[in-house]
């Protein structure tokens, strides 16, 4: 994975919008995932030029807005797999990390402090 973690988290949450709603306009995603417009018409014609995802057009009628329909595609499957795979892993190495952060924190406040018994002894 080469692209930074912020990013395959952006297009992962991009991508379960996208497949939960297939017609969900630019403007919606935008609101959706808290990211202007702009950057969300960037990081589409990303994915569409990778190949993650494909756009139809459902409206022919040249004085109405196009309908697009954005689906995705077998290598999108395999992307959204890897991305999540790898989110996965990121947090639970967080999670190990804070984990170990939160054990030394309590062996440190035991190691002051001491046992109940001990507080209980000095009258704490």
């Amino acid at each position: 994975m080469s692209e930074q973690p912020l990013l395959q988290e952006v297009n992962l949450k991009l991508i379960k919008e996208l497949e939960s709603q297939p017609a969900v306009t630019q403007r919606e995603l935008s609101s959706k995932l808290s990211i202007s417009l702009g950057r969300v018409n960037y990081i589409l014609k990303e994915l569409i030029k990778k190949g993650i995802i494909e756009v139809k057009n459902f409206s022919d009628n040249p004085g109405k807005l196009r309908k697009l329909h954005y689906h995705l595609t077998k290598e999108g499957l395999e992307y959204k797999i890897n991305v999540t795979r790898h989110f996965l892993e990121q947090k639970e190495a967080e999670y190990n990390i804070l984990k170990q952060e939160l054990a030394q924190s309590v062996g440190t406040v035991h190691a002051e402090s001491g046992t109940p018994a001990d507080q209980i002894r000095r009258g704490a």
